[in-house]
């Protein structure tokens, strides 16, 4: 009897044991992946739940952010202090990172929605780099309260009647070369011309109070009645028309410009094809039509329909993404140091 309870007790054992092992592995295997994201951190609420939750769950993964504006995190990827996976980063931005070598070429096979995508947001850097996944409008915000006349395009910004109320981008934002590029069109130069553009630049500058480099800067400006005018991206619109009701967002007659927020893989990742996976996912309807709903950003995915209502406030539709002007972000970046050297010594005084 008590050789039968040995062995009966030593069997229970065994299977404790065994089932204490199984537990372990099976825990091991079910460990959560990591994916690191850098990104800026605005409507952080917003993609926590709403985007990275859901991927969270269907691809066991955990995403960890890196926050910041784009120079910052492209220049921790650039000097090594960063794990990050994949990037969201500007045009402008992301063209500096391509030159660097910072980036993986995408494999466009695992990209399939991207054939949903509006042609200039599928590959604005060049096929071997990540799609845009979403085109915001730069124009121009007034409030029509404090103007005489009605701001309908870039030209007007020259009113003498706007002396010390408006301001500008500077120059090394993502917004200061488009900003150049439109005093070369109002100079009357069919195309761009460097030299037109900054005298251009010399005529408005008794008009401008400050420069900004944040839109925070630009809204704060705004709120307080410092400017009554300026250049600004649309996707920022809301938070200024919620500090001047009546302001006015302006698609400039002479062209809005497009400006591509892209998403890219950083080279070395080790987890490069669930980095894809992810930048396919922001491109999915279920994503792109969440973000324009909530006026986070605007889709780039045509399959996404929107109210008059939704639309609002976005830069929707193929026609208006075709009517915006686009800049050679590698041409830029090649003249960047000059025009920053350039404006520094002509225009800030």
């Amino acid at each position: 009897m008590k050789k039968m309870l040995t062995v009966l007790l030593l069997s229970v054992v065994s299977a404790v044991l065994a089932a204490c092992g199984g537990s372990e592995e099976n825990t091991g295997g079910d460990k959560p992946k990591k994916l690191v994201i850098s990104t800026w951190g605005f409507a952080d609420d917003f993609f926590q739940e709403e985007v990275y939750k859901p991927f969270e769950e269907e691809h066991n993964v955990e995403i960890v952010q890196e926050i910041g504006n784009n120079a910052d995190r492209l220049n921790k990827v650039r000097i090594g202090n960063s794990d990050v996976d994949v990037i969201f980063l500007s045009d402008y931005y992301a063209q500096q990172g391509i030159n660097d070598g910072l980036f993986e070429k995408v494999d466009r096979s695992k990209l399939t929605n991207v054939d949903k995508i509006y042609d200039a947001a599928k590959a604005p850097l060049g096929e071997e780099y990540g799609p845009a996944y979403t085109i915001a409008q730069f124009g121009i915000a007034y409030n029509p309260d404090e103007v005489e006349k009605e701001i309908t395009g870039w030209t007007d910004l020259w009113n003498s009647e706007l002396q010390d109320k408006i301001t500008i981008p500077s120059i090394t934002s993502t917004a200061g070369p488009m900003f150049l590029d439109a005093a070369s069109k109002v100079s009357g130069s069919a195309e761009f011309n460097e030299d037109q553009a900054f005298t251009q630049m010399e005529k408005l500058m008794p008009n401008v109070v400050k420069e900004y480099s944040q839109t925070s800067e630009f809204v704060n400006m705004f709120s307080q009645g410092e400017i009554v005018a300026g250049p600004i991206m649309e996707m920022y619109f809301a938070s200024i028309q919620e500090a001047v009701p009546n302001a006015k967002f302006v698609s400039p007659k002479e062209g809005g410009y497009a400006v591509m927020n892209t998403v890219n893989v950083v080279k070395g990742s080790d987890q490069k094809e669930l980095a894809e996976e992810f930048i396919n996912y922001m491109l999915s309807n279920e994503v792109q039509e969440k973000s324009a709903k909530n006026k986070i950003d605007s889709p780039v995915n045509t399959e996404v329909e929107l109210t008059e209502e939704e639309a609002k406030g976005l830069t929707y539709g193929e026609d208006v993404i075709k009517s915006l002007n686009t800049l050679d972000m590698k041409f830029v970046n090649e003249q960047s140091k000059t025009w920053i050297d350039r404006w520094n010594r002509e225009l800030i005084k």
